[in-house]
């Protein structure tokens, strides 16, 4: 079983302009990819917990979905709860760690929104797929969220009120692409977000 203590953490509230706020970085410094489960504690601007706070993830880092590769990987958070905006840092406490099934990416996996001829369009847009690339030298496992985010008071962070799944886990070659379809609820997802509200497609690695 890998060493908890390989993982370190750095939370950043705000992380600029057309950044995701919220962000969980992650380092691993274990030569393999890892799966952690992680709980977090709300913190405010005097590292007081915020008791009435619950912190959820993204990509599943608090439920062994995540897969992080040696070197770095992150999570976005979001909070709900008395005291949601209140929130300047999170404790984490690594519950338990795992090795991996699957090597996770070196570079990251991007990801480009098609529409029905298969042509690359805005995220904006009501896309129909995804294409998912993976510039490693080896093959890897991902998953990928259509994510929709709130407009917030000024001062306050930018939160993800909306995370929906495209499709389940997806294997890409090594070099390779894939092309993974908009179906069910991520298809009443985009059809109610697109030409509208601040959105993100991502994927991340998974097993």
């Amino acid at each position: 079983m890998p060493d908890k203590n390989a993982l370190t953490f750095a939370y950043h509230r705000h992380s600029g302009d057309n950044y995701i706020d919220q962000t969980l970085d992650i380092r691993n410094v274990d030569t393999h990819s890892v799966v952690p489960n992680l709980a977090f504690t709300a913190l405010d601007r005097h590292h007081h917990p915020l008791p009435g706070v619950r912190v959820r993830t993204v990509y599943g880092s608090d439920n062994g979905r995540l897969v992080v590769p040696y070197g770095w990987s992150l999570d976005i958070l979001r909070f709900s709860g008395s005291g949601e905006h209140e929130v300047y840092d999170v404790r984490v406490t690594v519950v338990h760690l795992a090795a991996a099934k699957i090597r996770a990416n070196i570079h990251p996996v991007t990801t480009q929104p098609l529409d029905a001829a298969g042509h690359a369009v805005s995220k904006f847009s009501r896309f129909t797929s995804v294409r998912v690339r993976n510039p490693d030298a080896f093959p890897v496992s991902v998953r990928v969220s259509y994510l929709v985010y709130d407009q917030p008071a000024t001062g306050d962070t930018q939160q993800a009120i909306s995370d929906t799944p495209v499709g389940g886990l997806v294997r890409v070659p090594a070099h390779g692409s894939a092309v993974v379809k908009v179906t069910g609820a991520a298809a009443r997802a985009v059809a109610r977000y697109s030409n509208g509200p601040a959105v993100s497609v991502k994927a991340y690695n998974s097993q």
